[in-house]
């Protein structure tokens, strides 16, 4: 099938030989090679691409005389720092083969239906989760988004430019939302859920809020060894202190808080640091408890601070309330399946389609089964015969969006 050629075509971009883990950080040359590699199986396949300035790509297909709003699938296919295989790129290559399968059917569409790619969907190099879809349907202004940098500080026009792309003094177009009836994302389960189940599929019914928060910690720069731990103001241990108030506060609210990004100044074994960046990923399930949770640990935080003698500041770098997907939609698309309907769960993990589910798209999610339920690391998984299940229950749901009815 083409889906395992497909996947195979894959397997070793952005790879690493250390880790096995995948490094296709947007704009770079991992990335590049992806984007072209998606385009030459759209073209291959006849569909219309178009390209926008930050490297979000749609290919349409859209017979003669079909127009009008149209079905639009797809993810993104970069990843975390040393992120697993299929978080992106299996919905990328799902929906070329459910285009296959479609075909082999003997289907047209009634409307057009377009697969799509979009950019910096992790926010893993520029700190912006979902940056391009954000862009395209208008939720993040050009105008701020062209002042963010990286870790290296490099801006955004110029690692676009880098990648040959050029977003022009406008900015990319962010009338997606205008575009399109309806979006579908099938994505790898970032979790269990599926597996307790002993089901292969699963439809989305919500996306927690969460945020990403940077504190910075400041303190005095002193010598490790002459030092006595008495005269020291340490920013590392107001950091190391809050971490774990934050590992509680969530344990005891049945939240999610993780401090997963830290860097020192001047970074030296041998010295007291005079300050420690780190950043805060919070997940809850509804949008007051989000906001309790990051101001009970920022409390915390000032509070350990004072008894060291150092000082916090805590930011707000993004935050995405809520999203609750189309219930009618969810329904219609989980129901009458051979074998029963496929269960309707909640995700924690941050999606393109709640991007634009938020600017009023009816949007859903088909979840396939991860037996190791780890993502974010190499680990993550997905079994062929459950991928190929996936394509099937993709282009079923094609079928019934795109179709005459």
């Amino acid at each position: 099938m083409g889906f395992e050629r497909m996947w195979g075509e894959l397997a070793q971009v952005g790879r690493s030989a250390r880790t096995g883990g995948y490094f296709r950080q947007p704009w770079t040359s991992a990335d590049n090679e992806l984007r072209a590699w998606f385009v030459g199986e759209a073209e291959r396949r006849g569909l219309d691409v178009e390209i926008d300035g930050v490297g979000n790509v749609i290919a349409w297909w859209a017979p003669d005389g079909v127009t009008g709003p149209g079905v639009l699938t797809g993810s993104h296919l970069d990843s975390v720092r040393d992120g697993g295989a299929y978080d992106g790129p299996l919905g990328v290559v799902s929906a070329l083969a459910a285009v296959d399968l479609l075909r082999e059917r003997g289907f047209v569409p009634a409307r057009p239906l377009g697969l799509s790619v979009f950019a910096e969907e992790e926010g893993s190099r520029f700190g912006r989760a979902c940056l391009g879809s954000r862009l395209a349907v208008g939720a993040l202004d050009w105008a701020a988004a062209r002042e963010l940098r990286d870790r290296q500080g490099v801006a955004l026009p110029d690692a676009l430019a880098g990648a040959g792309l050029d977003p022009g003094d406008i900015g990319p177009r962010a009338d997606l939302a205008e575009r399109i009836a309806c979006f579908v994302e099938l994505h790898v389960e970032q979790g269990r859920d599926l597996v307790d189940r002993g089901e292969p599929i699963g439809v989305a019914s919500e996306i927690w809020p969460h945020g990403r928060y940077r504190f910075e910690f400041k303190g005095e720069a002193n010598h490790a060894g002459t030092t006595r731990m008495e005269d020291r103001h340490d920013p590392m241990l107001t950091y190391a202190m809050t971490a774990l108030a934050a590992n509680k506060q969530a344990r005891l609210a049945g939240q999610r808080a993780t401090f997963g990004r830290v860097e020192a100044e001047p970074n030296g074994t041998n010295a007291v640091p005079s300050r420690v960046t780190a950043w805060l990923d919070a997940r809850c399930d509804s949008d007051a408890a989000l906001s309790d949770l990051v101001e009970v640990i920022s409390r915390q935080a000032g509070e350990r601070a004072e008894r060291d003698g150092t000082a916090v500041e805590v930011s707000e770098e993004s935050v995405t309330s809520a999203v609750s997907f189309d219930a009618d939609l969810a329904a219609r698309i989980a129901g009458d399946h051979e074998g029963g309907d496929w269960p309707v769960i909640p995700t924690q993990a941050g999606h393109d389609a709640g991007i634009i589910a938020a600017a009023g798209v009816p949007t859903a999610m088909l979840f396939v089964r991860n037996p190791t339920g780890v993502s974010h690391a190499p680990s993550e998984h997905a079994e062929m015969p459950d991928c190929l299940v996936g394509v099937s229950a993709l282009a079923d749901t094609l079928e019934r969006l795109a179709g005459p009815s």
